[in-house]
């Protein structure tokens, strides 16, 4: 084998782990995967993985972060977009999830549902964790103030209201992983429809209607 191979640093290749970190974290779970475990899955020597990582912690982290980079990398909105719009776009995103080539939105929410299980007891992982909530919290409540500054949305408590929205999903999510509940991100959908999106389209609905 040669050194070249050995010392890979190309993003294609950091990308190939991810991906056997997928297929091995499907078949083993966190607790039982091993480093091997992820060799098995990919091509390439094992030893690439401990020329990027130190270690099983090291990788999971920066697994983590590619997973949620994925997810935060493909909200796609024209930047001419109405906020309706984009508001609808990001929820969605949250619930339904972009299409891959490799792995369903739902495969790989169960990896990330693991991990995230894992979490309360891990300080770094939970400040992962944590700054993407704060992340898709943010996004919503962007899009809230912007649609309220416009005249497009009541003026409603945006903070409150991508707290609640971003809540919404986080319970859809985990009971459809958790439970198997398959239709709750569809029922999750229609709640946030009626019962609190409809609360900034008020003054729209009566004018409508007058």
């Amino acid at each position: 084998m040669s050194e070249s191979r050995e010392k890979v640093s190309s993003k294609d290749t950091r990308q190939v782990i991810m991906e056997a970190t997928f297929r091995a974290l499907s078949k083993h779970g966190y607790k039982d995967l091993r480093m091997r475990d992820i060799g098995d899955e990919m091509e390439l020597t094992r030893q690439v993985i401990h020329y990027h990582f130190d270690g099983k912690y090291d990788l999971l982290s920066s697994f983590l972060e590619y997973v949620i980079d994925q997810y935060e990398g493909s909200v796609e909105v024209n930047e001419d977009a109405e906020v309706r719009t984009e508001l609808n776009a990001r929820i969605d995103q949250c619930l339904f999830g972009p299409e891959f080539e490799d792995f369903s939105h739902w495969e790989r929410m169960k990896v990330y549902h693991e991990l995230y299980t894992y979490a309360q007891n891990d300080g770094e992982h939970r400040e992962i964790f944590n700054d993407h909530y704060d992340r898709i919290r943010g996004s919503i409540v962007e899009v809230v103030e912007e649609g309220i500054e416009e005249g497009t949305f009541e003026p409603v408590n945006a903070d409150r209201m991508g707290q609640l929205i971003t809540d919404v999903i986080h319970a859809a999510r985990g009971r459809r992983i958790s439970l198997g509940h398959e239709d709750a991100p569809e029922e999750a959908r229609k709640a946030i429809d009626e019962f609190i999106l409809d609360s900034l389209y008020a003054s729209q609905a009566e004018d409508q209607s007058a």
